[in-house]
């Protein structure tokens, strides 16, 4: 077997290759190592490190490698044959590998449900430590390149990923909506977690990122919660709610079933129902439409239907504060309920129109003019001071009259 003089290792092609063995194994002390300013190269020999070499031209003499004499019993001078592997490691080489993840099931913070998610990103690597890189990474391979240490790694690294972004997004109730703003520090995060697995195989992390965490679509559940998600900021940009809109989809079936015939009188009393009896104050109206007040004795009006039938909040005219118009009293404060007949809200008891709509909150009554108290309609004395008002009131509808007037105002009637 003839004696090689010189090794050496040049990449060829554009595939990232991190080490490289040497294919011969018969040196000599004469033999000359060619090391290039990325490489190391270690040698191995009867199991064991005989010697590394950084960048530069070196001669594998006793020398260089004392070890030599006392494993082969080699002489000083002359050319001693012996047999060794030469690995070489591209050391100085930053890789930038892209990584993935599949299916994540995560409960989250914003829609509080389960969600498939997957992610995605880059990160680098760069050999900091050749001998413990070759002796717990490589093994019996001929060469080692990007492919082998993603191949290697895939499952240890999926694992631990999963499971420290999940941890992360629970930890800190990060959800979907607010995912993308946090991109950054929980690539930080990672970084901190991955460092001292790489490190014990001989790596530097030099970079971690996460450009992409998203809904699962590959999925059927990925698949649902994308529709629903966009069907909700439907709604809520068109104002309107998911019950309103499986309405409108039933009327709309009952209206073409009906012009088709096929609805026939059903069709008629569905679209009738949902479409006009239910009018602007159904399911046409806005999520963010004001409902009209109603109670246990609704005010009517000539639009009320069963939308504006609602329960709701408002606010007493005497505190301020907030409480369902069901009740009959302010709970916090005690003041009684004086409805709008109109629109629901709540005024002081002496109000004589609503403070929100200017709708009348009771008749004009007639003022005893001795004691100023209020005089129902038709009274012909005072029921206070007992002071006669014939001759001021209407004797048709008690108005009071002007002393300037010979016909009443309001009925007509003579004086």
């Amino acid at each position: 077997m003839a004696i090689i003089d010189l090794v050496r290792w040049t990449p060829q092609g554009s595939e990232t290759v991190y080490a490289f063995k040497f294919p011969h194994s018969n040196l000599s002390t004469y033999t000359q190592l060619i090391v290039q300013e990325s490489q190391e190269a270690i040698l191995f020999s009867k199991g064991q490190i005989v010697g590394k070499f950084g960048p530069g031209k070196h001669t594998l003499n006793t020398e260089n490698l004392p070890i030599l004499r006392s494993l082969y019993g080699l002489p000083f001078g002359g050319k001693n044959p012996f047999t060794a592997e030469v690995w070489f490691v591209n050391k100085l080489q930053p890789y930038n590998i892209d990584w993935s993840i599949d299916r994540m099931d995560i409960h989250d913070a914003d829609y509080n449900t389960g969600i498939p998610l997957v992610a995605n990103g880059t990160y680098g690597l760069k050999i900091t430590d050749a001998e413990r890189f070759l002796i717990k990474i490589v093994g019996s391979k001929e060469a080692f390149d990007q492919n082998d240490l993603t191949e290697q790694f895939f499952g240890e690294f999926s694992t631990k990923t999963k499971s420290t972004l999940m941890q992360f997004m629970m930890k800190n109730r990060i959800g979907l909506k607010q995912i993308s703003a946090h991109l950054e520090s929980i690539s930080d995060h990672l970084r901190s977690i991955m460092l001292p697995f790489w490190e014990n195989i001989g790596f530097e992390l030099t970079k971690f990122y996460i450009t992409r965490i998203e809904i699962d679509s590959s999925t059927e559940v990925g698949k649902r919660v994308l529709e629903a998600i966009s069907r909700q900021s439907a709604q809520a940009i068109g104002g309107y709610t998911w019950q309103q809109s499986q309405a409108f989809e039933v009327a709309k079936d009952a209206v073409e079933g009906m012009s088709s015939g096929e609805g026939g009188l059903l069709g008629a009393i569905v679209a009738t129902n949902m479409m006009g009896g239910m009018g602007l104050g159904g399911v046409m109206t806005p999520q963010y439409a004001q409902p009209t007040f109603g109670g246990n004795n609704p005010p009517q009006t000539e639009n009320t239907n069963q939308a504006t039938q609602q329960i709701r909040e408002v606010y007493c005219s005497n505190c301020a504060k907030k409480y369902a118009n069901t009740n009959k009293f302010c709970p916090h404060c005690g003041d009684p309920y004086n409805p709008c007949p109109k629109c629901g809200t709540d005024n002081d008891k002496n109000a004589k129109r609503c403070v929100s709509c200017s709708t009348p909150l009771q008749s004009e009554q007639n003022l005893c003019s001795n004691c100023n108290t209020s005089i129902p309609a038709g009274s012909v004395f005072c029921p206070n001071c007992g002071k006669q008002q014939a001759d001021d009131l209407c004797t048709r509808c008690g108005t009071k009259l002007p002393s300037t007037v010979k016909f009443c105002p309001k009925c007509g009637q003579k004086r």
